[in-house]
């Protein structure tokens, strides 16, 4: 549903109403869309939340794995002699 902001200031609660619903609901400003009316998502309770996080840190502790030692990674720049090659 589209519908001029002049317009939606004498039917802001049924907008809502239908916005709630499911339905698009865009403002126009001179024939141009302006804004659209989404219902707010429910924020996560506080165990949900809590479920979240440490699923999240599950799945980053399984993705660590040990890569090679930083202290010899640029080993192959130097000779047996220990200068630059």
């Amino acid at each position: 549903m589209r519908i001029s902001v002049t317009e939606a200031k004498a039917q802001l609660t049924e907008l809502v109403r239908l916005a709630e619903a499911g339905e698009e609901v865009i403002l126009t400003r001179h024939g141009h869309s302006a804004v659209r009316l989404v219902p707010v998502r429910a924020a996560p309770d506080r165990a949900s939340r809590r479920a979240l996080l440490e699923a999240i840190r599950a799945s980053a502790a399984a993705k660590a794995t040990p890569g090679p030692n930083a202290a010899r990674s640029q080993d192959f720049l130097y000779g047996e002699d220990g200068l630059p090659e």
